[in-house]
């Protein structure tokens, strides 16, 4: 996973410890150094370009500024304007996620122009106060944090239940969820008929908010689910053997959404297992024995679809030796 770049900004001469040492823990901590990467003037290598133009291009191709104000404002180049200005300014301009923390300094020990300056950052961002290192430290992870839960890079809510960061119910096929609430209203009394909007039944499911989809929206009805879920999958192989061996007689990878991956892999073991047709004795429908309980395959290939780790590059396989039938998924069980 590409990291998060942060350029981390202040005046030079007034925050170089604290900029160290933000750098220091950014790297080092065990979840912020997943995911962050952190930028400072003194990590800089000497090169044949301007510092201007080296920051500039660090603003723009950074995800996230991170602004510490203090007393002073700084050096001022040829306009009266202090790079770390022109730094929050130009993080503005490039739409950036804008964090700035504030010194406790009383405004009667700050510099005229980093007062005005410090008035501009409240009128577009949140700033937040730090009065020690290790209020600033604290400051700077639950604001990370926050910036990873909002972007859906961790989330604290099940897979299922979690939005998506870019799909919307135009992703949504109006067909499936139709047929889904004509069968859910035969069998278990569906409150909706298939003609409601289709907005009406997301949010009764808890499958939308404000025209985002869950996950579960798209594993159960999206046009392409593997658009958004690549490894959704479930692969199907028959062995002759009881041992996996090449080359395969029968081998199958089905897409699709959930509910064909069910059917698809259903079919695929009870066509290729033993059937026992039996008379008309007792009813006009001959009676039908699988070698193996359909319903107990069915719920075996129902469990390891809908339980299965769908962040994990795994797929789900089913393999169907001559005298077992092993499904398996990528996951692992409860603690």
């Amino acid at each position: 996973m590409k990291k998060i770049r942060v350029f981390i900004s202040s005046v030079q001469s007034e925050f170089a410890g604290e900029r160290r040492i933000l750098y220091d823990y950014l790297t080092s901590d065990a979840l912020l150094g997943k995911f962050f990467e952190p930028f400072i003037f003194e990590n800089v290598p000497a090169v044949n370009y301007s510092a201007t133009s080296v920051f500039s291009n660090e603003v723009e191709h950074c995800a996230i500024y991170l602004g510490i104000f203090g007393k002073q404002y700084g050096f001022e180049d040829s306009e009266g304007v202090s790079p770390t200005e022109r730094e929050f300014d130009l993080a503005g301009l490039y739409s950036k996620t804008r964090l700035v923390f504030l010194s406790n300094a009383v405004d009667s020990e700050r510099d005229l122009k980093e007062r005005i300056l410090i008035q501009k950052a409240d009128q577009r961002v949140v700033r937040k106060r730090f009065g020690s290192m290790l209020e600033l430290k604290t400051g700077v992870y639950v604001s990370l944090i926050r910036y990873l839960e909002e972007n859906e890079y961790i989330r604290t809510a099940p897979f299922d239940a979690t939005l998506h960061r870019s799909a919307s119910i135009a992703d949504l096929d109006a067909e499936k969820i139709k047929e889904f609430v004509g069968i859910a209203r035969s069998k278990r009394g569906f409150p909706f008929s298939a003609e409601s909007p289709s907005v009406t039944i997301l949010t009764h499911l808890n499958l939308i908010a404000q025209e985002r989809v869950t996950n579960a929206a798209l594993l159960l009805f999206a046009k392409k689910p593997q658009q958004f879920f690549i490894s959704s999958e479930v692969k199907c192989a028959h062995f002759h053997g009881t041992e996996i061996r090449k080359p395969i007689p029968s081998y199958q990878v089905y897409k699709r959404d959930v509910f064909e991956l069910v059917n698809q892999a259903v079919d695929f073991v009870l066509s290729r297992i033993d059937v026992s047709v039996g008379t008309r004795d007792e009813s006009i429908q001959v009676p039908i024995q699988y070698e193996l309980p359909r319903a107990a395959v069915t719920e075996a290939i129902v469990n390891s679809v809908a339980h299965r780790d769908y962040t994990s590059n795994g797929s789900v396989q089913v393999m169907l030796f001559k005298d077992r039938l092993e499904i398996w998924n990528p996951g692992s069980l409860y603690r």
